[in-house]
């Protein structure tokens, strides 16, 4: 399994929105399509949005990513997403054998 350490810089003030927006649609969604998440984190001064999400392998990335974006459901969503981030970093990440 691998896993994206994606951290979002979320717009000034637009914080509640985006827990609103990720929690009602976009968590579900990723989830139905077979994308889990793992876990999201806020940081203290609410600029970032941390979470998990994981695949079965490196290869599954970009399959599971096409599906998801390409899903009614994420199409409905339309730009909300992008609107309230401001920079997107994403890591992909392996668990250790310890």
């Amino acid at each position: 399994m691998v896993s994206q350490l994606r951290i979002y810089t979320i717009n000034r003030g637009m914080m509640d929105s985006w827990l609103n927006l990720f929690h009602k649609h976009l968590k579900p969604n990723h989830e139905k399509y077979g994308i889990p998440i793992e876990s999201s984190w806020v940081n203290a001064d609410r600029t970032e949005f941390i979470w998990v999400r994981s695949f079965d392998n490196v290869e599954a990335i970009q399959a599971k990513e096409d599906e998801y974006y390409s899903s009614p459901e994420r199409i409905a969503l339309g730009d909300q997403p992008k609107d309230h981030i401001a920079k997107t970093e994403v890591r992909v990440v392996e668990p250790t054998n310890s």
